[in-house]
């Protein structure tokens, strides 16, 4: 009896112990099978980012046994793999990204006991762009070129990010049923601290006539978006921004740092920090009001709102203030 059941046991399939066993229960491979409800809270631009990262683990690392993992040294072989792609710096960072969120995936789980890639700092350093913004100059000759190349919608996709705030996914996304007479109000695509947050843009003089001239375009049957191509068809987030980089390229539009020469190319995001400007140096807005707006929490406006605005214009703003008497003394 105990020669049967050792064979039979023998015989029964061996469930894997290595890395790719926890790749594909964590992004199931099987489409009879889910995937792990971690995966499937990440939003479908994550997935994709995520996705070509986690394809670039499972070719490295998939055969390696979890329990290498669980052994300190390892962490020194991920800096290594990380260091051998920072050729494309960013690219490198969201790999140890990836991998760190896959082994806290294996933590809770009960199959690794370590996160080796937790703790390995970033080699990119073009990630924070705060002072990036696009200028009133930048957006009207930007829309002269858009003009010119046969592009206006694209103009009107960045227009309407330095006018609401608007993520690239939320900006194409937005639907007139978002739009009331007080502003815009709609379920951001992207999570804040594991949240979908309301963004909320009140009705101003500028956004009012933004969106009087952007009802007026052309829109193919049953498109409801208020951004749309020149054959009046939505635009997808990848669209949009070759679009806006392709009439930016034109121009030639780039930023300097003006302590380190650097130059960097602007993009269609960057448009969410002209709006976040205009709040913070023309309004006496709070914390949480702008998180409100926004679709931030309000401990990420609090950290970043040194980082978004030029603290010149936060004390030339304050010094207007003071002059009118809107500030307690």
């Amino acid at each position: 009896i105990r020669a049967i059941a050792d064979a039979l046991d023998a015989r029964a399939p061996k469930e894997p112990d290595n890395l790719r066993s926890i790749i594909r229960e964590w992004r199931s491979a099987n489409p009879d099978r889910s995937s792990s409800p971690e995966w499937d809270r990440l939003a479908d631009t994550t997935k994709k980012v995520w996705g070509n990262a986690l394809d670039a683990i499972e070719a490295k690392w998939g055969d390696v046994p979890l329990a290498v993992f669980n052994d300190p040294r390892m962490k020194a072989r991920i800096v290594r793999w990380r260091d051998s792609r920072r050729s494309t710096p960013r690219s490198a960072d969201i790999g140890v990204t990836v991998l760190r969120a896959l082994l806290r995936f294996g933590e809770l789980r009960g199959k690794v006991h370590n996160n080796a890639a937790s703790g390995i700092p970033s080699i990119y350093r073009g990630g924070d762009r705060a002072e990036i913004i696009w200028t009133e100059d930048e957006i009207a000759a930007f829309s002269a070129k858009a003009a010119e190349l046969g592009l206006s919608h694209a103009a009107d996709g960045l227009r309407l990010a330095a006018t609401t705030g608007l993520r690239r996914e939320d900006l194409v996304s937005l639907t007139w049923d978002h739009v009331s007479a007080f502003g815009i109000r709609k379920k951001a695509m992207k999570r804040s601290r594991g949240k979908r947050r309301f963004a909320t843009v009140p009705t101003l003089p500028a956004l009012d006539e933004l969106l009087d001239e952007l009802r007026d375009r052309h829109r193919a049957i049953g498109v409801q978006t208020v951004l749309v191509d020149a054959k009046g068809n939505s635009w997808t987030p990848d669209r949009l921004t070759k679009a806006v980089g392709k009439v930016r390229d034109a121009v030639g539009f780039v930023h300097v740092d003006q302590e380190t020469g650097q130059r960097r190319t602007k993009h269609l995001h960057d448009a969410r920090g002209t709006y976040a400007t205009r709040l913070m140096t023309t309004s006496d807005l709070t914390d949480q009001d702008l998180a409100m707006i926004m679709g931030w929490s309000p401990e990420e406006v609090s950290r970043i709102r040194n980082h978004y605005v030029d603290q010149g214009a936060i004390i030339m703003a304050l010094g207007e203030r003071i002059g009118r008497g809107g500030v307690n003394r």
